[in-house]
């Protein structure tokens, strides 16, 4: 669940969270983490200052952190945009003074968020009277950032922001929710402040955006700690004599906390890298900056996504845990109240989705794309060398030769592949599109070519798997069966040893199998062992689906549609060369298989219920139908944007060495879903209309149902998450005998 991908994220994280564990509060140098070195910073960013603010967060430090790195930030934030986006007027001297003072932690800030003071003009500053509140940490703060409404003509009043010495406000503690940070009311009362501490350059969106960069970072390490604490809790928990963890229930609860949390770290990671990607070019005109839309976009997504996952975990969190939670001694109440303070500082969620969905239906969004590191340069030189001799041929010629080059799965091993690593992949993937080369669809083929590079004779690799690779070949999977799904483990097909010694005869049914018609060959698992139980005993043939006693026959299903099969197999002979792997030890061949599966699932399938579909719907919406929609669409909006980062930070992952960890499990088992509550928002606002056999959406609807069901249904992925990856214990074996 770390917000950071990089080792260098990674062991700042360790460093913060090891001073947190033994001093209970910040490390020193953290306050300046992110701030420029002319202010007296160390120069990095907030991608840096958001994975400190994950782990202090996961530790619950108490103080005026967070309000003082935030109040930093904003004038950080001021300087850029006035200096180099060059928006209104140039900064003092003063201000740069005071974030030397906030970096070094001789003075700590506080932004208040909340209106309610205004401003007279006066010798080119203001006048402030009034009061503001509830201020995060204002009665710890030595200067507040207030916003201020002060009249402009016949414009109406405008809001400016202002820096001001706590000395010359009246402070007032408040009674927290959050037990280990206190908010204060600030008033004013003809307070002077000078010229040179109105902040120029940027607006309530902007500094409420960066509120929702830091606050989500913040967010994310209290959602990571209840998923790590409820999961431990469920291992040594025990009810009617076992742990509470290998309850399906308390397993799926706490694998849905997990994908809370990743989307939390994904969509705060990802508002952080965007305040920090600001495209600092002086031949662009300012006026075409485009770093302050996408930065608003990507906080918002944040402010849906990851404050509501803090409330969510830590509510969960406390009901795995069960009485003990609820009691004031443990600590999960704190977290709860720290996240729910958070929630409410920053605004209704509600609020929030709505501005992702008028911003993305404004044209406003943050593309999800990986930038390559400087090195990638000679080997994208060679590579496109080499595909631009192969984009010359025709292209029967383009594709044995994409084939025989390793090009169509250049992850695998020569000569099926190029054993290329995570960058030469991506650069690879890049040039394939650039030289306008497309390799054979494999479909089904994608997950058969790994099994056989893996356990395949070298007999059975000459012989299936370069047609394969060009395409001439299209497989079928005969795995599923009515009574045995993902598991596998109720297999009944049984192959049995010919009478004549030529081969095995395979018998039984099969369902749910996609491209049967089509298929040349299957990859199939059948019994081979009846004495042993579970995953014993099964082995993996390949078979002809043009074999004497293969019968195919149509499933209609809800759509109407017959895109699934089921198969008999009546006495099927499959000679000994098809048997992939040893007999008997097909369930780890197949393995592989369901493997690849997933990882290809874990793309974004939408089947055309994604986000620009749901926007074309919403826009097409009359105004009232529309602001009545905006709440919904907005959190589809912020889901589908955080599940894209998840997808990105595989990579990035990847291509830094880093394990990947649950992001892309993660990411299958809410993009099915997610595509599902899409179709369903859709078909809602269709009206009246959507009772009609003809409505597209109504088609939609039926049709993704099938999305959390197929490569594994929605259950099962919550029992992989919960086991593989929290570590929680499996259901146990069934007795024998």
């Amino acid at each position: 669940m770390a917000l950071g991908v990089s080792e260098e994220h990674l062991e700042l994280a360790a460093s913060v969270r090891g001073y947190a564990e033994r001093h209970g509060g910040p490390m020193p140098g953290l306050l300046g983490l992110h701030l420029p070195e002319e202010s007296g910073g160390q120069g990095y960013g907030l991608g840096e200052l958001a994975v400190a603010l994950e782990e202090l967060g996961d530790a619950l430090v108490p103080g005026g952190f967070l309000p003082t790195v935030l109040a930093s930030t904003v004038l950080a934030s001021t300087v850029l945009a006035s200096t180099v986006l060059r928006r209104s007027g140039p900064v003092g001297d003063d201000i740069q003074k005071l974030l030397a003072g906030l970096a070094d932690g001789s003075r700590s800030g506080a932004v208040a968020l909340g209106a309610g003071l205004t401003g007279t003009p006066a010798d080119g500053g203001l006048i402030l009277d009034g009061e503001s509140g509830p201020v995060l940490g204002g009665s710890l703060a030595d200067l507040v950032i207030l916003p201020v409404l002060h009249g402009a003509g016949g414009a109406g009043p405008q809001e400016r922001w202002a820096v001001v010495d706590a000395a010359d406000l009246a402070v007032t503690g408040l009674d927290s929710l959050d037990l280990t940070r206190p908010l204060a009311t600030v008033r004013a009362d003809r307070v002077p402040v000078p010229a040179g501490r109105v902040l120029p350059g940027l607006g309530r969106t902007e500094i409420t955006s960066l509120a929702a960069t830091l606050f989500a970072a913040e967010a994310s390490g209290i959602a990571g700690w209840a998923v790590r604490t409820a999961a431990e809790y469920a291992k040594i928990r025990h009810q009617f004599g076992r742990p509470i963890g290998q309850f399906q229930a308390v397993k799926h609860r706490c694998a849905r906390m997990l994908t809370a949390a990743e989307q939390a770290a994904a969509a705060a990671w990802d508002a952080a890298a965007a305040w920090d990607e600001v495209p600092v070019r002086d031949e662009v005109p300012v006026r075409d900056q485009v770093w302050a839309p996408q930065a608003q976009f990507a906080a918002t997504v944040a402010a849906v996504v990851a404050l509501d996952a803090a409330v969510s975990c830590t509510h969960q969190c406390i009901q795995v845990l069960g009485g003990i939670g609820y009691t004031w001694e443990h600590p999960a109440h704190r977290y709860y109240r720290r996240a729910l303070s958070l929630r409410a500082l920053l605004g209704p969620a509600a609020d929030w989705a709505r501005q992702v969905a008028e911003l993305a239906l404004g044209g406003t969004r943050r593309p999800v794309r990986v930038d390559l590191p400087a090195d990638a340069g000679p080997l994208r030189t060679q590579i496109r060398a080499d595909l631009a001799a192969v984009a010359a041929l025709e292209r029967p010629e383009q594709t044995a030769r994409l084939a025989a080059g390793g090009w169509v799965v250049p992850h695998l091993p020569a000569p099926w592949g190029r054993a290329a690593g995570p960058l030469e992949q991506l650069v690879i993937a890049e040039e394939m599109k650039h030289a306008g080369l497309r390799a054979p669809a494999l479909l089904i083929g994608a997950w058969v070519v790994p099994a056989l590079v893996s356990y395949g004779t070298p007999a059975q690799q000459e012989r299936f798997l370069p047609a394969t690779l060009r395409g001439e070949i299209t497989w079928c999977q005969l795995f599923s069966e009515p009574g045995a799904g993902s598991d596998l483990a109720g297999l009944t097909t049984r192959a049995e040893r010919d009478a004549e010694g030529q081969g095995w005869r395979l018998t039984g049914q099969k369902v749910w199998t996609s491209l049967a018609k089509e298929a040349d060959w299957a990859i199939c698992v059948a019994r081979t062992d009846p004495s042993t139980r579970r995953h014993a005993g099964i082995t993996y043939f390949l078979v002809d689906m043009k074999s004497p006693g293969v019968t195919v026959r149509p499933l209609r299903e809800m759509t109407g549609d017959a895109l699934f099969n089921e198969v008999f197999l009546d006495g099927v002979l499959v000679p000994d060369d098809q048997v992939v792997g040893e007999v008997g030890d097909g369930w780890r061949v197949a393995r592989t298989t369901l493997a690849n599966e997933r990882v290809s699932l874990s793309r974004t399938w939408t089947f055309g219920s994604g986000t620009p579909e749901l926007l074309d719907v919403l826009g097409g919406l009359g105004e009232e139908a529309r602001q009545s929609q905006l709440g919904a669409a907005g959190r589809l909006v912020a889901e589908g944007h955080a599940i894209d980062v998840l997808g990105m930070r595989v990579t990035l992952k990847q291509l830094s060495g880093t394990e990947p960890g649950a992001t892309g499990s993660v990411r299958k088992l809410l993009g099915m879903r997610h595509a599902q509550e899409i179709a369903e928002l859709c078909w809602s606002m269709e009206g009246p209309a959507a009772a009609l056999g003809s409505s597209p959406w109504a088609r939609q609807v039926l049709l993704t149902r099938a999305l959390t069901i197929g490569g594994g249904t929605t259950d099962i992925q919550l029992n992989i998450i919960g086991e593989r990856i929290l570590g929680l214990p499996r259901d146990p074996e069934p007795p024998t005998g």
